[in-house]
């Protein structure tokens, strides 16, 4: 594995750094304390080439690799993960799926808009009853008598990004009589300005406050058969290859945040004196400092790992879904242990709203539970290593 980052990688990284730093993490705070969605930054975000990074120039992107991705979320998430959530759905979810099992048409029309920063995409599989069972679906698409399209309904939950996405990628059972029920599952895009879509509560979240979540609702959506994506029954298939993807954001994701903690933790090392001395010179802090340095590195590690093996699977065509759910574990674990560490570094500030600290703490705390929970990742790391299902 080559570890040296090229001119044009870390051009990337620094590209994102200063803009994070300058436009986001001023404003940070106040999208936390509202709720609202940040749609002005997420505008000077696509006008920065951010929300189609791995996007070919041709459908409106950067045209770059998966590390360029990695690097990028990475600065924007240390700044807000409220941004980096709406960056990888927009990446990693939406663009990712349409690129690789969308059609011609599909591309142009949908991709196109989303990966330029036009419009903001969503991925929409959850729903009230399947969560990590993601199996089973139970909102349904009907081919309708004379064969021109889909008629949807049903409801679908915590969906990132739902209130303000124009398109959705949305996961339906248009086959009820299959056995298992997973392979009449199909895919399809749909555009949420036509009739028969409406959107439902926001959830009031612990954390990534500004993403903007919420429940969806189909009543007789009528879907175009041109915006199936794939074949009838090839849905799940598409769903799981797409959450390879997006488990290496949400990792990078989850770095991002424990890098922020972590730096914040430095300093406050080196500054806060306590018995005569910085607290950095006692033991106890730097036990701590040294966990969670070995953690972020090695994180860092297994998300650049995953990142190379899904640009080589482009080559391949084999799975890196070992990779992508070893990095998005152990991130996210990382994120949660670092941002714990740094609330007891800083001792009551670090608990006080007056500092970042606490919402790296609540933001770290999701990135354990989205795109496959803390305890699918090790069922699919231990299924592929033994080889028993």
């Amino acid at each position: 594995m080559d570890l040296q980052l090229s001119d044009e990688h870390r051009m990337i990284r620094d590209m994102a750094r200063d803009f994070a730093q300058n436009e986001i993490a001023p404003i940070a705070t106040h999208y936390d304390e509202t709720g609202e969605f940040p749609a002005e930054t997420i505008r000077k975000m696509g006008a920065q080439g951010f929300m189609g990074i791995a996007v070919p120039e041709e459908y409106g992107g950067v045209g770059m690799d998966t590390l360029a991705y990695v690097l990028t979320l990475v600065e924007i998430s240390k700044a807000d993960a409220s941004h980096g959530t709406i960056m990888s759905v927009c990446n990693s979810l939406f663009c990712y799926g349409l690129l690789r099992y969308g059609t011609q048409e599909q591309k142009e029309k949908y991709l196109r808009a989303v990966a330029s920063g036009q419009a903001i995409g969503a991925y929409a599989l959850t729903e009230p009853q399947s969560g990590s069972d993601a199996g089973n679906i139970r909102v349904t698409a009907d081919l309708s008598p004379d064969g021109n399209h889909y008629v949807i309904n049903g409801t679908k939950s915590w969906i990132s990004s739902g209130p303000a996405a124009r398109y959705i990628v949305v996961f339906a059972q248009s086959d009820p009589d299959a056995k298992p029920r997973y392979r009449g599952v199909s895919a399809f895009v749909i555009d949420a300005e036509q009739a028969g879509f409406s959107c439902g509560k926001t959830e009031p979240k612990l954390g990534i406050r500004a993403s903007a979540t919420c429940e969806i609702h189909f009543e007789d959506y009528k879907c175009p058969v041109e915006n199936r994506i794939g074949e009838e029954g090839d849905g799940f298939k598409i769903a799981m290859s797409v959450l390879d993807a997006g488990r290496i954001g949400i990792a990078s994701q989850a770095l991002g945040i424990a890098e922020a903690a972590y730096e914040a933790s430095l300093v406050y090392a080196r500054e806060r004196q306590a018995f005569g001395q910085e607290i950095g010179h006692f033991q106890m802090i730097q036990q701590k400092l040294a966990d969670m340095k070995c953690r972020i590195e090695a994180s860092r590690l297994l998300i650049y790992q995953a990142a190379l093996a899904k640009d080589e699977a482009k080559k391949t065509g084999a799975r890196y879904t070992l990779e992508s759910s070893m990095a998005k574990l152990y991130a996210s674990e990382t994120a949660m242990l670092v941002t714990t560490q740094a609330i007891q570094i800083h001792g009551g500030m670090g608990y006080s709203k007056e500092l970042p600290i606490e919402r790296y703490f609540r933001d770290a705390k999701v990135t354990e539970i989205y795109e496959g929970t803390s305890e699918i990742q090790r069922l699919v790391i231990a299924r592929m290593e033994t080889g028993l299902r």
